[in-house]
């Protein structure tokens, strides 16, 4: 049976696919830029290597940061 007022922990691997910046957005990277990549453009390719900002207009942002940072 699960211990009741446990501590509350961070999602793990969320927090190391992810950042928050100082202004409180999201920034989190392309998946899949190396699997098949023979097969993608350059162009894919060329943007995935760059970092894409979520801002808290996204309709996940509250539900991503309560998983990174439990305690805000």
């Amino acid at each position: 049976m699960p211990r009741v007022g446990g501590k509350v922990k961070s999602n793990r691997s969320l927090a190391k696919r992810i950042k928050l910046t100082k202004k409180g957005k999201i920034k989190r990277w392309k998946g899949g830029y190396s699997h098949y990549a023979i097969r993608k453009d350059k162009k894919y390719k060329r943007q995935a290597r760059k970092a894409v900002i979520m801002d808290q207009k996204h309709p996940r942002y509250d539900k991503i940061v309560k998983m990174i940072e439990p305690s805000l």
